[in-house]
């Protein structure tokens, strides 16, 4: 069943990273986890942004800004593609990093630890719900921090190494995400200045 570990990462991690471990799902299944979780941030991105709409500024009189249902739709694509990729990408990442830790994953455990970890984050999409920036931040920010959680705390298990260098490996993924984000973002702005920027309503 899709998503099958989604409750167990929440409620009792470690247990539930042991569990991944001992029963491997398929490549197939883990990129169906990412393709499925990555549909809430992009959903909740189009559905903010052209019906419920963000207020800038404070106060009962801030304007309350939407997008075009054509230009939020195409923002949403744009950003599940790229966060499906990006999470790949981090798969590809780890298994490659792992070899300087003796340790041998196959690609299908690395594409899991990279979907577990990355599905709090991505949750956290719910939160614009109620389209603040402050709380939007918020919830991102717990997100994120849970995700890194379970990376530190996956690693280990998955990779079978002990905890010191799960920790240094841990921190190497850490560091490789923020520069995937990085790269994201960079090419989020050079879209826009060719025109494929948000058009408002």
């Amino acid at each position: 069943m899709i998503l099958n570990h989604l409750f167990g990462i929440y409620t009792h991690p470690k247990e539930e990273w042991k569990t991944i471990d001992k029963k491997h799902e398929s490549y197939f299944y883990a990129l169906t986890h990412i393709l499925v979780i990555a549909l809430i941030p992009a959903g909740m991105a189009y559905y903010s942004s052209s019906i419920l709409g963000w207020s800038i500024g404070a106060g009962p009189t801030a304007d309350i800004i939407t997008l075009t249902h054509q230009s939020a739709l195409a923002m949403a694509v744009g950003m599940y593609f790229g966060l499906v990729v990006g999470v790949i990408a981090l798969a590809v990442l780890i298994h490659e990093l792992a070899k300087s830790f003796d340790a041998e994953p196959n690609y299908t455990q690395s594409l899991e630890i990279a979907a577990y970890t990355a599905t709090p984050l991505f949750m956290a999409g719910f939160g614009a719900f109620y389209p603040e920036l402050w709380f939007l931040m918020m919830i991102v920010l717990v997100g994120l921090s849970y995700s890194v959680y379970l990376l530190y705390s996956g690693v280990p298990i998955m990779l079978h190494i002990p905890e010191e260098k799960g920790f240094i490996f841990s921190s190497s993924v850490v560091t490789c995400g923020l520069v995937l984000m990085v790269i994201l973002m960079a090419g989020s702005v050079i879209l826009w200045s060719m025109g494929f920027g948000p058009q408002y309503a």
